[in-house]
């Protein structure tokens, strides 16, 4: 989705929305493509699924005898 696409959905403005994109670019939680001239952004599942994997071993269910 772009940002504006993004935008439409909360009730903030696009460039904060812009802004917070970006930070979560740099923390590596989303990615970013340009496609023309739109940016389309997308979740990093490969940083999510590492998350998970280290929240599940808090897990009563899943730690290791």
């Amino acid at each position: 989705m772009t940002a504006g696409e993004i935008a439409d959905q909360f009730n903030i403005s696009k460039p904060s929305i812009s802004h917070h994109l970006d930070l979560l670019k740099q923390a590596e939680l989303v990615v970013a493509v340009k496609d023309g001239q739109f940016i389309l952004y997308s979740i990093n599942t490969t940083v999510m699924d590492e998350m998970l994997k280290w929240m599940m071993q808090f897990s009563p269910k899943t730690k290791k005898k």
